[in-house]
């Protein structure tokens, strides 16, 4: 593949054997769909239910939208490469990959924080639930969530990208992940990333010390409720919210902490995709299994009462 380099980056993906690389296509394909349609059902469902206005729902609604916006940063790039048979990204591309990654993935450790918190107000303060957590307060803090993960992505790829490079532009990876690109950067030029990285760290650490001190007081208030179905029905909130935030800060954590190798294993690969693909399309399956109100507003949603009545409103408007 003759490419030339000087505007952009090689992603040497999987595999250079073509039947590989059309099953990777495939695999990330189907994975794409499902993380697609889980997160828009999710979505659906909160949007259309009454019964799930309220700040659990909402705050799991914006969720599913950053997952659906997270896998499709990658994947589809991902896909259309390996059909292809081309890993060339342009910079342009890459600088824009780099944004939304980062950003994505920040602000999702943001509302995971955030839903954490939530939890413990209405668990372990619920007489003061409906002061704290009022409509205003959920926007704000869904817009505090978002700005901030605009903010780390600017500053991710301000830095990353006024890096000077040296040799090769090939990144061992299926997108243009910060980690990887840092080993094509001369050396000793690359220390206000670090700061940065350390800053985005420091700040994830704080989230997690936050989440854990939230989850901790749950627990606690929750093994004092006599009844066991209580008990239950606040477990079955709770612990699918923490097994995602588990999930995916290990999974990233370890990508971002590791010591840097000047090659790429098999074991990275499969821990980059932990991160980055697994996660948006568990989360509507684990989040839906697990809780009993959504359940059952699935069950409505589909029902063909509910479509019959949806149908007739959608001919009342068209007939308007």
């Amino acid at each position: 593949m003759n490419v030339s380099f000087k505007t952009g980056f090689l992603l040497m993906g999987f595999s250079d054997e073509r039947n590989l690389q059309i099953l990777h296509a495939v695999l990330f394909l189907i994975t794409y769909l499902l993380a697609i349609m889980g997160n828009l059902l999710i979505i659906t469902i909160i949007t259309l239910d009454q019964r799930l206005h309220s700040p659990m729902y909402y705050f799991l609604k914006h969720l599913s939208f950053l997952d659906l916006c997270f896998i499709s940063v990658t994947v589809p790039q991902s896909i259309a490469n390996s059909l292809m048979d081309n890993g060339f990204i342009s910079l342009g591309q890459c600088m824009l990959q780099v944004f939304f990654f980062i950003a994505l993935a920040s602000s999702e450790v943001a509302i995971l924080t955030v839903m954490s918190y939530d939890r413990y107000v209405a668990i372990c303060r619920p007489l003061q639930y409906e002061t704290i957590m009022d409509p205003h307060a959920c926007k704000c803090a869904v817009i505090a969530v978002w700005m901030a993960g605009g903010l780390s992505g600017l500053l991710h790829t301000g830095v990353n990208f006024s890096i000077p490079l040296c040799g090769k532009r090939i990144i061992h990876q299926f997108f243009c992940d910060v980690p990887q690109m840092l080993k094509l950067a001369c050396s000793y030029e690359f220390i206000n990333e670090i700061a940065v990285a350390a800053f985005t760290t420091s700040t994830a650490f704080v989230c997690l010390v936050a989440i854990v001190f939230s989850y901790t007081q749950i627990f606690s208030t929750v093994m004092r409720i006599p009844s066991a179905d209580s008990r239950t029905k606040v477990f079955s909130t709770c612990l699918p919210h923490l097994f995602v935030v588990m999930f995916f800060l290990s999974a990233a954590g370890f990508e971002f902490l590791r010591p840097p190798s000047d090659s790429l294993s098999a074991m990275d690969l499969i821990f980059s995709i932990f991160y980055t693909v697994i996660p948006p399309t568990l989360n509507p399956l684990i989040y839906s299994l697990r809780n009993e109100a959504m359940k059952a507003a699935l069950k409505k949603v589909l029902s063909k009462e509910e479509f019959s009545r949806r149908m007739v409103y959608v001919k009342a408007i068209f007939n308007l």
